[in-house]
């Protein structure tokens, strides 16, 4: 049985109505499920000529993350913005992108940047691109414990874990593409979060 992340409570006193609440390691092992589908994908072989390009999602976000029973994460629409963004002009016989509203190009670079919206959603319910500079701003105060971010409880070792994700999480959506992180440098980022947990 697969339920939609997007349908999957975060909120640890009880949730949203009709989603389930989820606990830190919980949810770090979803990121890391996420991370890995991910990984997996940009690790495909790259496009010979001008058509599909397998090696990128390019639809990143809440609703397109099927979670398993056991909390693995599944991506579903892989590939299917391609399709649905490319139209043939009849006349002209070329194809032309319309635009995406969760990315800026069709790249690895806009997948990560959606992960990093993901990732803000697991942390705090975060979905709107305008809250990413005011959390850029209170980066500080969260990491220091005087304003409310987390919408869970998280204590000590949790805590600092929580923070290193929330790390990713803005490095992956800064404006600047070139400067966010591959989805092979955010593997080796959750690994050692994941094995500072044991």
């Amino acid at each position: 049985m697969f339920l939609c992340l997007h349908n999957v409570v975060f909120d640890y006193q009880g949730g949203r109505q009709g989603q389930i609440a989820l606990n830190w390691n919980e949810r770090l092992r979803i990121i890391d499920s996420i991370a890995r589908a991910i990984a997996f994908i940009h690790g495909q072989t790259p496009p010979t000529e001008k058509n599909m390009k397998m090696n990128v999602h390019g639809n990143i976000k809440s609703s397109n993350i099927m979670i398993n029973i056991d909390l693995t994460a599944r991506l579903s629409d892989y590939g299917f913005v391609q399709l649905a963004d490319c139209v043939e002009d009849s006349e002209s016989k070329e194809r032309t992108r319309t635009n995406n509203i969760y990315c800026e190009d069709l790249s690895q670079k806009s997948d990560v940047f959606n992960f990093g919206l993901v990732l803000l959603d697991i942390l705090a319910g975060v979905q709107d691109l305008s809250y990413i500079n005011c959390i850029v701003k209170m980066e500080e105060k969260i990491k220091e414990g005087e304003s409310t971010f987390f919408e869970f409880p998280v204590r000590g070792k949790e805590r600092k874990q929580a923070l290193k994700v929330l790390a990713i999480a803005l490095a992956s959506t800064n404006s600047f593409s070139e400067t966010r992180p591959s989805i092979q440098q955010i593997m080796l980022d959750l690994s050692d979060i994941l094995n500072s947990s044991k």
